[in-house]
This record gives structure tokens, sequence and C-alpha cells, in this order.
């Protein structure tokens, strides 16, 4: 049995369904449903008695301590965050809490269990903290990437956030023992991920016929992964990633979102040409840039390869053509997720930055 926090996100419901596809053991996945957590993601599970959903909030203690006993779990996989760093300028106490402070209360109901097992048990119990490449800052254009060893620099209340949990993570094993496994992962793109993100959101203004918002110049740099691929990669931790450990995961895709951006569009116009036969490149807006935009993450992702074997199957060209074939076929889903808090938001914080 695995506990999994945040698995009715974007990546942990995409690891939900990985794992379920690919192993027997049950799931018990913890998550609150804020905003980004939707359960359509995870409907093809609805009869599937393997997944355990309980919805509720990762801090609190009582409702852990309480999954921890009842289900006796062998790994904690911790998803669950706040991540997106818009949001967090304009709300970081969110932020604070849930990845800080649900991040520091998960630790102590895990460490308590950890501490109630058998030898063998305990010896085999894992906690998997699923982290993100922003924690270590930003790069200009002839750094090296980033390593596990590169020191941290965080520049959003989101990334200063996921950082403080990242060594709230790691003083738990130097300081209690806890066998923990930490995981930094660049910029993740696929199926069911949340319409505010870059990748998505211009799929989805682009078929509507909306400006197609871009910060700059556009010439912002991210190395992207499918997500999928993210998915095989914790599954190769959790097997084999020796505790206390840090491994960086990274598509070796570094892209500038402008090219992105042009790239879905001469995707839609040959998968959905518009009726007047004009590009979906015509809806390419610039705005504003946002408050301390990082120029360049890069992440290298020879330690996974080397120690663990793993390494990404999809190239960007392949993973972006699977996911804008992914939105033109799942329009309910789309429609379904786009809330009217969700467009509220949206509109107000692009007018604002135009």
């Amino acid at each position: 049995m695995l506990l999994v926090t945040g698995g009715a996100g974007f990546i942990g419901s995409n690891f939900v369904l990985d794992w379920l596809e690919n192993s027997s053991e049950p799931i018990v996945n913890l998550d609150q449903l804020t905003y980004a957590g939707n359960l359509e993601n995870l409907a093809s599970l609805r009869n599937d008695s393997r997944h355990i959903f309980i919805q509720g909030d990762l801090g609190n203690r009582e409702l852990v301590s309480q999954l921890l006993s009842q289900y006796r779990p062998r790994a904690i996989l911790h998803f669950a965050a706040e991540s997106h760093v818009d949001r967090s300028i304009h709300g970081p106490e969110d932020f604070i809490q849930t990845n800080i402070v649900g991040t520091f209360r998960l630790l102590e109901s895990a460490c308590a269990f950890w501490r109630s097992l058998g030898q063998e048990e305990r010896s085999q119990f894992r906690f998997l903290h699923v982290s993100t490449d922003e924690v270590f800052g930003t790069l200009s254009k002839t750094d090296p990437p980033f390593t596990e060893t590169t020191a941290y620099q965080p520049n959003s209340p989101y990334s200063a956030s996921k950082a403080a949990s990242d060594h709230l993570v790691r003083a738990w094993h130097h300081t209690f023992g806890l066998p923990v496994l930490t995981t930094n992962c660049s910029n993740n793109y696929g199926p069911f991920h949340f319409p505010e993100k870059l990748i998505p959101l211009m799929i989805v203004n682009a078929l509507a016929g909306k400006p197609l918002p871009i910060y700059g110049d556009g010439q912002q740099i991210r190395d992207w992964l499918f997500v999928n691929d993210h998915c095989t990669a914790i599954r190769r931790v959790l097997e084999s990633g020796q505790p206390g450990e840090t491994y960086n995961i990274g598509g070796w895709n570094e892209k500038a979102n402008l090219e992105i951006v042009r790239t879905i569009c001469s995707l839609l116009d040959q998968f959905k040409p518009k009726s007047d036969g004009t590009s979906y490149s015509a809806q390419i807006t610039h705005v504003a840039d946002r408050p301390g935009h990082d120029r360049r993450y890069a992440m290298d992702a020879s330690k996974i390869e080397r120690d663990l074997g793993w390494k990404p199957k999809e190239t960007f060209e392949t993973g972006i053509r699977k996911t804008v074939h992914w939105y033109l076929d799942h329009p309910d889903w789309v429609k379904n997720v786009q809330s009217g808090a969700y467009r509220e938001w949206i509109n107000q914080h692009y007018e604002a930055q135009s």
C-alpha cells in the first residue's frame, strides 16, 4: 500500500493512473481538492478497489495519523503543493501554509508512524518528497544546468516555500533518521494539466479564439518533461533510490516560452485548422513581464540515469504532439475544469499584466 498526497492534481493523478496501470499495489489518495485537484482526472478508477480516495488536508495530523494506522503504507509519496508562481505573487500565504506547514505536519505524522514499525518494516519504509527545479533560482544562457548540489536561490514565494519544504525533509532525515527521498523536477506538461500553466493555457485559449499571453519577450527558457516520464522516474526512485539522496528529473528539453507557443500554434494549424485559414499564431500577445521572473531553468539529470538507469522516453516533439491531441480529444474535461472562479482569476490576472 502507498499513501499519496495530492493525487488528484496534475502530476499526482498521472502518477496514480500510471501506478495502477502497472501494479496491483493499492493507493490511498489524500487530496484536499482545492482549485487544481480534480477527481475527474481519476474517473477511470471510479470502480477500482485499488484506489482509495480520501478528501482531506495533509496538515490534519489526526486524519493523517489515522490513515497511516489504518492502512499502514510502505511509503508516502508527497505530491501535494501549491505550485503556480503567479498565484504565489498574489496570495503567498496559501503557499506558506500548504508547502511549509503542511509538509512539516506530514513529516511529523510520518516520523511517528515510522518509529512505530517493526525493524524490517522500518528499514523498507520511504518518504518521497516531490519538488521542483525552481528552488535553484535562475541561470544565464551560458551557465551549466542545475545539479543536485547547486545552491538554493529561490526567487518567488512559490519557490521559496518549496525550498523550505525540501530543507525540512532533509532535516527530518539527518536529525530523526526518517528514510526520505527528494526529487527535483523540471517543468511538466501533458494530460490533465490545469489550464493556467503555459502549455494548457495556450491550447485552450487558442481554440477559444482568445489572446495567447506571453510574458515580456518570451525568451524565458525552461526544461520540459513529459509527465509520464516523470512518473516512471518517481517509480525508479521509490524502487531503488538511496535514503537521504536527491535526484534531479529533467527532460533534456530546453525551450524558450515563445518557441513553445509557436509550436503549439503550428500543431493546432495541422490538427484543427481555423475555418478562415489563418494561423493560431496571430493570437500571440505580449504582456508585461511578471515580477522576479526567472530567465532560465535547466536540469542535469545525469545522476538518476547513472545511478538508477532512468532517462526520459519522450522528446519534446513527441510529447507536445501527444499533449495537444489529448486536449483536442477531451473537450468535456476542459469545459468542466474551467469553473467560473478559474475564468475570473485568469481574466483578472492577465488584464492587470497587459
